[in-house]
Order: structure tokens, then sequence, then C-alpha cells
């Protein structure tokens, strides 16, 4: 792992670091490259539930390192896309904790993740038009998925900066926290989620994307595919012995 991306671990939640706070956390090819080795190395362990993708020193990431791009450092992996992540989200469920910026690529790895918590003062946008670019690391596709059409638009063709109060009330971002403290809310909720069963974790999220797609008549035979061995597992057997005997469950993801 690189010094650009750090990984901590607290109990069974990751935290993964994007550390250039002198770049504004702009994302070049070692961070793509150590988001998605973390990515890998964290998605094979049995004792890790869920992950925070944050940013050092108040910012969540200004987005693409245009100076790198130019240069020809391209932040995408191959099979994850761009960051390690956007074209390949993890199977494990993954918070955003955003303070300051999340802007271009930075907005669209926080639209890769499936929660996000920010700073009240946390602004996002995609000014990639007035650069000459495009979002196409899944903002102008994720974006209208998640709010309304027109304001999809509006802020994909402006480029303009949007609140964090602004994206809340249209229910992208569910938690507001006090400036300095949207990873403390990003990991008191990871935990919350982390308490809940790997498998179902994993299965509960893999429905809830793939399903979007899904015809009416077979929407339930391909949700038993995915959820059919989590009620065969040994934690479901656990999670119902738990509740029976009134003490905490103790998940093995098995």
């Amino acid at each position: 792992m690189s010094d650009e991306v750090l990984v901590e671990e607290s109990d069974n939640v990751a935290v993964i670091t994007i550390n250039r706070p002198k770049a504004r956390n702009a994302v070049n090819g070692a961070v793509a490259r150590g988001i998605a080795e973390a990515l890998d190395a964290l998605d094979a362990r049995p004792d890790i539930s869920a992950y925070v993708l944050t940013g050092a020193c108040g910012t969540f990431s200004a987005g693409m390192d245009l100076k790198g791009f130019l240069s020809g450092d391209f932040p995408v992996v191959e099979g994850r896309g761009f960051g390690g992540l956007a074209e390949s989200p993890p199977k494990k469920p993954l918070v955003a904790a955003v303070e300051g910026y999340a802007l271009a690529g930075g907005f669209e790895l926080a639209l890769s993740c499936d929660v996000i918590v920010a700073s009240s003062e946390a602004k996002f946008g995609l000014p990639e038009p007035k650069r000459g670019l495009v979002a196409g690391a899944g903002g102008v596709m994720r974006l209208p998925r998640r709010i309304p059409y027109h304001v999809a638009m509006e802020i994909a063709l402006t480029g303009d900066h949007y609140p964090a109060a602004r994206l809340y009330e249209l229910g992208l971002v569910n938690r507001i926290t006090v400036p300095g403290e949207a990873l403390e809310g990003a990991l008191e909720l990871a935990r919350k989620i982390a308490a809940n069963a790997p498998l179902a974790l994993a299965a509960t999220k893999k429905v809830i994307i793939e399903s979007q797609d899904w015809s009416l008549e077979e929407m339930f035979a391909k949700q038993g595919a995915i959820v059919g061995p989590v009620f065969g597992s040994k934690d479901a057997m656990e999670g119902a012995a738990a509740f029976a005997e009134k003490r905490a469950p103790r998940w093995t993801g098995e």
C-alpha cells in the first residue's frame, strides 16, 4: 500500500483515506491503485464487514489530478475503473465521509458509495464541462438515478458547486454533521451496518443494485439465486439462535 492511500481498522470496519492533502486529495494513478488494492484485500477478509472512504485534512477529493492527466498518469485501474472503485464497487457496504469538497471524480467516488455522510460545509459538483471534460466515471449515469432528473441535469450541465444541505434535501446525502465530524458520523453508521451478518449485508446490497433492471417476471427468481444461500448459512442459524437465547449473535461469515 502506498502513502497516497491509508487503511485503518476499527473492530470490523476499515477506513480508507485518500492521503494527498497538498493536492486536495486529487486522484492520481497511485491513489487509484491503492484504493483497488485495499478493496481487493478487504473484500477477501471475513473479519471486515463495512468500509468508510474519506479524504485527509478536511477535503474528500477535488477529483482527477489534472496535472497527472496531462503527463499521461491516468487514475484508472482495469476492472475497477476510475479511482480503483467507480466501475466495480466492493461487495461490502461502503460509506463516504465527506468534508470540504467532493468535486468531479471526487463526487463520482462518493456516488460509488452506498451511503454518504457529509459535513454541513461540504460542497459537491461535477465541474468537468468547465474543463472540456465529461463526468465519465459514473457521475452522469448515477446522479439522475439518485435525484430528480432536472436537478441532475442542472448539476451536470452547470458544473457549479452545491451544498451538502441541498443534496440532503434531495435524498442523496444520508446524514449531515457539524464540520470536522463527518468521519465520526460515517464510522457510527458503518459500525451499525457492520453489526449485522456479513453474508446478509452483501446479498442485500447486491439485490438493491442489480434489481433496478429486473422485470416483474424475473425479479423473484433472480433475487432467490442471491439470497437463497444466505437462508441456508450458518449465520442464519446463528441469528435465529441468538434471538431465541436473547444474546448478541456471533457472525462467522459462513
